[in-house]
């Protein structure tokens, strides 16, 4: 089952921001098919590869980079960007408002693009005037059960 998690901004008092999708747990890791470990990681700006030249021209001003967890264990590449379930995160986090349960118990995420929208400048901003932002990752095994 894939993770559907909140994803918020804040030290003190979390302020909900939108929900993120993530591939499923695996006790032996399947390249694109496994969410990453829980934990804390820095987010820095990803400017190359074709994620970044196809964003780029999709939000053309607002973008300034991929958003990239760093130092990730046992993964490489991990971004955050616009989806709407497994078959378009790839071990990567994907961005939205409204989570759905679908026929076979999976998740999907609806919105996507409204929530990168919103998210992505505030975070971008900051790391591109050379602010430090990281990202808690707590995976969720129940998933939108939590969110209710």
């Amino acid at each position: 089952m894939k993770t559907v998690s909140p994803y918020e901004i804040g030290k003190k008092g979390h302020q909900f921001l939108c929900f993120t999708l993530e591939d499923e747990y695996r006790e032996t890791k399947v390249y694109g098919e496994t969410r990453i470990p829980e934990g804390t990681y820095d987010i820095c700006l990803k400017q190359n590869g074709g994620f970044n030249d196809r964003y780029a021209t999709r939000f053309g001003k607002i973008h300034k980079g991929m958003l990239h967890l760093q130092d990730v264990p046992g993964f490489t590449d991990i971004l955050v960007h616009c989806g709407n379930n497994d078959d378009h995160t790839a071990g990567c986090l994907l961005l939205g408002y409204r989570p759905a349960l679908i026929q076979g118990g999976e998740f999907e995420l609806y919105n996507s693009t409204q929530a990168y929208n919103a998210v992505y400048p505030s975070i971008a901003n900051v790391i591109d005037k050379g602010g430090h932002v990281e990202i808690e990752i707590q995976n969720f095994d129940e998933g939108y059960k939590h969110m209710g």
